[in-house]
């Protein structure tokens, strides 16, 4: 593995750790794409550090089981807004 994917890799997986913030969030602020953001952490990551893997593993998954509610709470949020 070449040596900016590999620090790219762990900088994403630190971001994630420090902040919990999702794979679209971690990738607007990093300008990479969600599936860049995504190998990186599903696949990269495991060789590169598997206890920083096992940490931001747990992180994505909470994430994961909260998607229906923050898309729930946008689309309210989209419609109250249009309203005004």
């Amino acid at each position: 593995m070449k040596t900016y994917i590999k620090d790219r890799t762990l900088q994403v997986a630190r971001h994630i750790a420090e902040t919990e913030d999702t794979i679209r969030q971690t990738a607007q602020i990093y300008n990479l794409s969600k599936s860049t953001v995504h190998n990186d952490l599903a696949k990269r990551l495991k060789k590169v550090d598997l206890q920083m893997y096992n940490k931001v593993q747990k992180i994505l998954e909470k994430n994961f089981s909260q998607k229906h509610i923050r898309g729930g709470e946008s689309t309210k949020n989209k419609y109250k807004n249009m309203e005004k």
